[in-house]
């Protein structure tokens, strides 16, 4: 039997949960807007063209933030095409995705729709083929009160008050030799400096995201982030991290790759506090992890060929069992490190590597990795607790030896809400945890759920959407302060308990 053993100890705090680490992506890419978020004539569509069901879905998801418009297509984007009477607007090539892009849903329909979410808006400026000229004009047009020509544009399209929109990219991967504009470091950095100080001109209250590499592999990750935060270390908030994994037929390796995010995060803090240091700075950078998920590449070709449809099928890859105790893995390292990522992005938000599917003019279903996103975003309230479990390790081809258990951990002292998180990475073996919670005082369980399944490589589809699902833990009640749970081989689980007296 394998065993694992963690303290909870509310005087030891990481930093309070924000719930921008909870925050996801919408993307002109596929299927993501059109028949994703926006199907007009769709059976459950309002008058906006807004999917209600779908709706729903974000709001039990638990979403806290979400990017917008992109991701690689915003490197090609016009602004202005997505504004104003949609019967005047062009039909555009989008020449990231090589799909045709109508223009029907833009920044006013994503603003609408982010109020009907209850999410906090964060917008991608074109760094590709436009510059600051065009960053600016977007700022003035969204948050601009009134008495300019763009504000007073905004005005006549139908949204008198300014959007206030308060987080913005500078760009998106413009590392990557795949992005249109690609730049070198110094180039990037230039521009990104000088677009962010033309940008807080016009609103002094933003927050700008400096464009990080485009994944840890990256040839020029480390020294790209050190030129782009030398040349614009003064005039930005943020960085950014993009990451993405696969099992790749080794299944031990993958329920390990939250390491390898964990160690991602560590570089880049470490990289940023160096330029921190060398320019004698007082602030520092915090990470904006603003795309991060499964996603089987290997199996996507890319789109070499043009075929310039509307809203392709474009890789809606169905997720496992083991995807989803992936996924609860990536979210206990974003809160363990929430003392420096102040946002965090999942990639994307429906149909395309999403948790959550739709048919065209059809149903709309929770995939597997739903489940422990909405669970952590519900439960995770108050401060990260600093959780280090004791136990043993497991060998991995791709990352070593690596902890069997892994594990966070929240508190809130106002409400006494205590959340337990952990993942159990062993692919044949159980583990019997013991957590100690005499630290915390009287608790008392309120609830347990599970996720597991005796076949990993389970999925949720249209015929079985509740196939793999969280499901309820028995546990036995805090003996002499400390709780014992059995956590099956694969599995991600979350434990709510109180602290304190009973109300």
């Amino acid at each position: 039997m394998i065993t694992a053993a963690l303290t909870l100890d509310p005087a030891v705090r990481i930093a309070p949960v924000g719930r921008r680490l909870f925050g996801s992506f919408v993307e002109h890419m596929g299927r993501c807007v059109y028949s994703g978020i926006y199907e007009p004539g769709h059976p459950a569509a309002d008058d906006r063209g807004f999917r209600g069901d779908v709706l729903e879905l974000v709001r039990e998801l638990g979403v806290g933030v979400v990017r917008y418009p992109g991701g690689n297509f915003v490197s090609g984007y016009r602004w202005e095409d997505g504004v104003g009477p949609p019967a005047e607007r062009p039909t555009r090539l989008d020449l990231a995705w090589r799909q045709i892009e109508p223009n029907a849903f833009g920044l006013g329909e994503f603003m609408a729709w982010t109020r009907a979410a209850r999410v906090e808006p964060m917008l991608a400026v074109n760094l590709g083929t436009r510059g600051i000229q065009e960053a600016c004009d977007l700022i003035e047009y969204a948050n601009h009160p009134g008495g300019t020509y763009l504000a007073d544009l905004r005005a006549r399209h139908g949204d008198p008050d300014p959007y206030g929109i308060r987080l913005w990219c500078l760009g998106n991967e413009v590392d990557g030799h795949w992005q249109i504009g690609h730049k070198t470091a110094v180039e990037y950095g230039r521009l990104a400096n000088e677009t962010a100080k033309a940008m807080r001109a016009v609103d002094p209250g933003v927050e700008l995201v400096l464009c990080g590499s485009s994944g840890a592999t990256m040839p020029t990750f480390g020294a790209w982030e050190a030129t782009v935060l030398e040349l614009a270390y003064d005039a930005v908030d943020h960085i950014s991290l993009h990451s993405y994994y696969e099992e790749n037929a080794d299944l031990a390796s993958f329920l390990a790759t939250p390491v390898a995010m964990d160690r991602f995060i560590a570089d880049v803090v470490a990289t940023a506090d160096h330029v921190r240091a060398k320019l004698r700075r007082q602030k520092r950078i915090t990470l904006s992890f603003d795309e991060w998920n499964v996603w089987n590449m290997s199996r996507f070709p890319g789109r070499a060929e043009a075929d310039w449809e509307h809203a392709p099928v474009l890789i809606e890859d169905t997720y496992t069992a083991a995807d989803a105790v992936a996924v609860g893995g990536y979210l206990i390292t974003l809160l363990r490190n929430a003392d420096r990522v102040a946002v965090a992005c999942q990639a994307q938000l429906v149909n395309v590597i999403a948790p959550i599917r739709t048919d065209r003019g059809g149903a709309a279903w929770r995939q597997t990795i739903f489940h422990p996103f909405a669970l952590t975003a519900r439960h995770a309230r108050g401060e990260v607790l600093r959780v280090e479990p004791a136990g043993p390790t497991v060998d991995t081809v791709a990352h070593g030896e690596v902890p069997v258990l892994d594990a966070v951990a929240t508190h809130d002292p106002e409400s006494g809400a205590v959340a337990l998180f952990a993942m159990n990475r062993h692919t044949t073996e159980p583990v019997t945890l013991t957590a100690d919670l005499r630290a915390l005082g009287p608790v008392t369980v309120t609830g347990a759920h599970i996720l597991a399944d005796p076949d990993p490589h389970a999925v949720n589809d249209r015929a079985h959407p509740d196939r793999v699902r969280p499901r309820a833990l028995d546990l036995p009640a805090p003996d002499g302060g400390r709780l014992t749970a059995v956590l099956p081989p694969v599995s991600w689980s979350v434990i709510t308990l109180h602290a304190g007296e009973p109300a």
